[in-house]
């Protein structure tokens, strides 16, 4: 399964960086956020890897991601990896001018198990879901630019 989503944010693209860049901020605008803890790897390179911990309605989920390519301010990609999900998420930051910024999220998800059947009858759930991270660090970003 894959998709491509966009949204404006009224932020200059290297304030949009330096927040998302961040992972002290991921509580502010990701929705379940528990923790983040560095596993291995030169923090915040390419080849660091990282677990994530979220709560998502009444169980826990944890994630190891990868990050595959950092270049600054123009795109950042990771793996993610959970029970059942491997998502390559692929993100770039474009100024669309001086003070706007066009982030594209480019997701691809391979499911196994379970989590394949319910790809199957949910895709688009991922790509509301997918929406809903960009909707939230747009208003967190703006809120704290």
């Amino acid at each position: 399964m894959n998709y491509t989503l966009e949204i404006l944010i009224d932020l200059p693209r290297e304030e949009v960086i330096e927040l998302f860049d961040n992972p002290d901020n991921l509580g502010s605008w990701q929705p379940g956020f528990i923790s983040f803890e560095h596993l291995s790897g030169d923090p915040g390179q390419a080849g660091a890897k990282s677990k994530l911990l979220y709560n998502m309605g009444k169980r826990e989920v944890e994630m190891i991601e990868t990050i595959i390519k950092r270049n600054p301010p123009d795109e950042f990609d990771g793996t993610y990896e959970a029970n059942g999900v491997y998502n390559l998420q692929k993100n770039r930051f474009v100024a669309v001018s001086e003070n706007r910024t066009k982030w594209i999220s480019e997701s691809v998800f391979k499911l196994s198990g379970f989590m394949a059947i319910m790809g199957f009858f949910m895709k688009g759930a991922f790509k509301k879901q997918s929406m809903k991270y960009l909707e939230h660090f747009k208003e967190f970003a703006e809120n704290a630019g």
